[in-house]
């Protein structure tokens, strides 16, 4: 299945806008009542701002530009003003502070989903996708939607609810000087219609390329040793600025059409002040229009135009969201492949795991495995041994379902594997892999991972656990026991205790399969003996499969495959194991 973000991104239909703006608002339902009240707020205060301006006109006419100056009405207008202004303060703190709220929250819930989403995706998702890119969906994607939240959305709103009362006053006012007044609007308008989606392509482009950026930083340093170890400081030095410049070009295009709303929408606001002013000098020559009106009316102008002026910013911040929230649906409309499937009828078998005519491949360009068939029995050791890029991590990610078949059937207990519940099926197969992952902890934290069993132990019944299970060797290996200190990515701990951690996380959870994907590569002989005698002192009933190189590792084995182009063949002997081994093809 593919998994890769940019090809769907650029192979999905494009959606519009609204549409898109549509499903980002389904996301946050659960805020109807705040945006409801915000928009309340809003209305509110442009109502308030809209008013002020016709009162003091009215207030010109009837108590200035009169025989009879009277002031009295000049302070009681004022005093009106006053409140009203009061009101439209608070008001807008009010809506300032509850999108805020839900600008965080939207932020936290959507933070949430994309996690929550990562965490069903399978293996091969992750494959297919550089961590740095998706890192930069959950930073930095999710912050551009909630600073248009929680800053641009209301202003948005009541930007377009003042132009609208504007719009109204200045239409039923005088019909043709507001007619003349909304002509530029109107090119504003279709200006808008036309460059919105050049402007939303620039913005996700912008964002894929800070994708690309961030990729690139966290591959190099976490190998940086590497890049020291060969002085190849040269080689990721051209990798950044090539990705850099990338990041620059593309920001340099967002820029400049982001930017591009506000002289257009700057020039014809001043075309329509200009018709506002010389249009109505005409109509009051002619005794049609009064002074104060006029005031008023190049007042409602200005707040018809202004905000046309604040929406070029926001329309640009709006459409950089939506780019945002493309990027971050294709995320969250995945779905993993790994379904659990009604479980069928259990075949009575005393082998514990079955590959029945199985063929997987990673893509569709070459077939891994072909028309696999093979059984593990009950407590047995398995080896499978084979040349590097034969095949042997493919098929124990296939008996763990880390991955599907193709075609054919895995079965475990009889059952098909697929029809077992993550948990179940975890608790029966171990896995340890050839680079162990720990977390930032302690190895108590690293060994109880997953493991709900021991979870409420004290130090002293773990260490307990830990001796009864013939692990007590393993743990003595660490100075401070279980309260070792853990980072993931220093050099606190070598390699091969790191190794150590994730054998005993294993083994204390008593799984029925244990897979050793190369568990010895990183630790010397001493330790792997240790390991060797643990792993013989597991219960009878536990079946091993074992992937090494080291020979000694795998003569113990009661049976050796040998996997290699596309075949998993059992190999009989260990001496005809080591000759398929060194030939690299099957002997007869």
């Amino acid at each position: 299945m593919k998994y890769n973000l940019n090809e769907l991104q650029a192979n999905a239909p494009k959606s519009s806008t609204w549409s898109s703006l549509g499903k980002l608002l389904q996301l946050i339902s659960h805020e109807r009542k705040n945006l409801w009240m915000a928009l309340i707020a809003i209305l509110v205060n442009s109502g308030l701002n809209l008013y002020a301006w016709y009162l003091i006109g009215k207030t010109i006419d009837k108590y200035i530009f009169t025989a009879h100056k009277d002031y009295h009405g000049v302070l009681v207008s004022c005093g009106i003003l006053l409140a009203m202004y009061a009101v439209a303060f608070f008001s807008s703190y009010f809506q300032t502070i509850l999108m805020g709220g839900v600008g965080q929250r939207m932020l936290f819930t959507l933070r949430n989903a994309i996690f929550n989403k990562l965490q069903i995706l399978p293996v091969g998702f992750f494959n297919q996708n550089k961590a740095g890119d998706l890192i930069s969906r959950i930073n930095n994607d999710t912050d551009k939607l909630n600073q248009f939240f929680s800053q641009s959305l209301m202003q948005f709103i009541g930007s377009i609810v003042t132009m609208l009362g504007a719009g109204i006053f200045l239409l039923s006012v005088k019909l043709t000087l507001g007619a003349a007044t909304l002509v530029p609007a109107a090119v504003i308008l279709a200006f808008t219609m036309l460059t919105s989606p050049w402007v939303k392509r620039k913005n996700a482009k912008n964002l894929k390329s800070v994708g690309g950026l961030s990729a690139e930083i966290q591959e190099s340093l976490n190998n940086f040793k590497v890049i020291i170890a060969f002085n190849r400081r040269d080689y990721f030095r051209k990798r950044f600025a090539e990705a850099n410049n990338d990041n620059y070009q593309t920001a340099i295009g967002a820029g400049i059409a982001n930017n591009s709303f506000v002289p257009v929408y700057g020039l014809f606001s001043s075309m329509a002040q200009l018709v506002v002013f010389a249009y109505g000098i005409y109509l009051i020559s002619i005794k049609q229009f009064e002074a104060g009106l006029l005031i008023s009316y190049f007042s409602y102008a200005n707040q018809f135009y202004n905000p046309l002026r604040q929406l070029a910013a926001l329309w640009t911040s709006f459409q950089t969201a939506m780019a945002a929230w493309d990027r971050i649906s294709h995320i969250l409309a995945l779905e993993t492949d790994l379904v659990t499937v009604k479980s069928g009828v259990t075949e009575p078998s005393s082998s514990l795991l079955e590959f029945r005519n199985v063929h997987f491949s990673y893509d569709e360009s070459r077939e891994i495995l072909h028309n696999i068939s093979f059984k593990l029995e009950k407590g047995k050791t398995y080896a499978l041994v084979g040349p590097t890029g034969g095949g042997k991590t493919t098929t124990a990610s296939l008996i763990a379902r880390l991955y599907d078949t193709n075609k054919g059937t895995v079965l475990l207990d009889g059952k098909d594997i697929r029809s077992y519940e993550p948990l179940e099926r975890t608790q029966k197969i171990g896995f340890i892999l050839q680079e162990p992952f720990l977390f930032t902890g302690t190895v108590r934290e690293n060994i109880l991972y997953g493991n709900e069993l021991y979870v409420n132990h004290t130090s002293e019944q773990l260490e307990q656990v830990i001796l009864d299970a013939n692990l007590g060797s393993l743990l003595a290996i660490f100075e401070q026991g279980l309260d070792t200190k853990v980072l993931s990515n220093s050099d606190g701990i070598s390699l091969g205790q790191k190794q150590l951690i994730a054998f005993m996380r294993a083994v204390l959870r008593n799984p029925e399969l244990l897979i050793l994907d190369e568990a010895t590569a990183n630790i010397d002989t001493i330790t792997e003996k240790l390991l060797s005698d643990i792993l013989n002192n597991l219960p009878a009933t536990t079946t091993r499969v074992i992937i090494a190189h080291r020979l000694n590792t795998i003569e113990n084995a009661d049976e050796i495959y040998f996997v290699n182009s596309g075949e998993v063949i059992l190999a009989g002997s260990f001496d005809h194991a080591m000759e398929m081994l060194l030939h690299g093809k099957r002997v007869s």
